[in-house]
């Protein structure tokens, strides 16, 4: 089963070829909705979420127009006294809790334990300890299957006692744990993103491993249709133009020339070459390395697989696509749990 990384919301789910099933999943730590739009191109029924900012959740409510959705803390929202009754029938329980703190280009073991607010009007949280916030609440709902994304890094160095941790929790509440490392370029993603996915299945289930493997051709940036982008600034046109070929980012080619090394974030984009990693930071710039241009909001759109028409509202594309799983990505995970075991009941 392929997914067409072109596709909008008037096109309706799921997408063409796909098995309309109704699996019932809901979301955590949702976001603009990657994940909640690939669950639905694979046929399932997607219920809602929860999702601790306001403004993010606003523009999910406007494109999904969910049954539930929670705008609050996966703590708060885990000791409700009350959860809707369906949510305990779960056929799959979805969540990436955020993963800054594990990432390799982030500060890692200095930001372990320690509670930071990431966003005007969210609450200040330790992100690593909201991956076993979002273990409890599967306790509490026990889904036929969990799904949690990281980022690589968390297989990596140090991280890893976390990767033992979480799954003796999953363990402890009854799911088998399977490990998978995907890279979304090979699933029919124009982007190099490589994730961390815990696929887990409950206990007293027939289910036998459950097998990924995707080896779709890479879609260089050549490919993707779209506007132009913003000329970059002339400061840094300077830098452009002394760029060569083995460059990767502005940092690079200044290092190069015996400078002193800056612009980190600003990355070159080849078009022969797959999109790089779209990530929300703040500041980071996609620069295409053939024209002096940043990337148009239309092909970070393209290369992170959401629909054209999608309603960002205030939000910048590149954020909401930077903090969420591309939808092509989850459907092509969604739709192997789909075939290989749901669709024995």
């Amino acid at each position: 089963m392929k997914f067409n990384y072109k596709w909008q919301l008037k096109d309706g789910y799921p997408a063409p070829g796909a098995e309309q099933h109704n699996s019932k999943v809901f979301g955590t730590f949702i976001c603009g909705g990657g994940s909640s739009m690939g669950y639905k191109l694979a046929g399932y029924h997607h219920l809602g979420g929860v999702e601790i900012d306001p403004k993010v959740a606003e523009v999910y409510k406007i494109n999904h127009d969910p049954k539930y959705l929670f705008v609050e803390d996966i703590r708060d929202f885990r000791k409700r006294p009350q959860i809707p009754k369906e949510l305990y029938e779960l056929d799959l329980l979805d969540g990436s809790p955020p993963c800054s703190t594990f990432s390799m280009s982030g500060s890692r073991e200095k930001a372990w334990g320690k509670e930071k607010k990431f966003r005007e009007g969210q609450k200040e949280q330790a992100l690593d300890d909201l991956f076993f916030e979002y273990i409890k609440l599967a306790e509490r709902l026990k889904p036929k299957i969990v799904l949690a994304e990281n980022v690589k890094g968390l297989i990596l160095g140090n991280a890893k006692k976390y990767v033992k941790r979480i799954k003796l929790e999953f363990e402890r509440i009854g799911y088998k744990v399977q490990l998978f490392l995907l890279n979304a370029a090979t699933m029919g993603v124009p982007q190099k993103r490589e994730r961390v996915f815990f696929i887990c299945r409950r206990n007293d289930l027939d289910y036998k491993d459950l097998h990924l493997q995707f080896d779709e051709e890479p879609i260089p940036y050549g490919e993707i249709e779209g506007k132009r982008g913003k000329n970059i600034s002339l400061l840094d046109k300077k830098i452009w133009e002394r760029r060569n070929r083995s460059d990767k980012s502005f940092s690079d080619t200044l290092i190069k020339k015996g400078e002193k090394p800056s612009n980190w974030n600003t990355k070159y984009i080849f078009k022969d070459k797959v999109m790089n990693t779209i990530t929300s930071t703040d500041g980071s710039k996609l620069v295409e390395f053939n024209e002096p241009f940043l990337v148009s909001d239309e092909k970070i759109i393209k290369c992170g697989t959401f629909p054209i028409d999608y309603d960002f509202k205030e939000q910048k594309p590149k954020y909401l696509i930077g903090m969420s799983v591309p939808p092509v990505m989850t459907a092509q995970i969604a739709y192997q749990i789909y075939l290989q075991w749901l669709k024995q009941r």
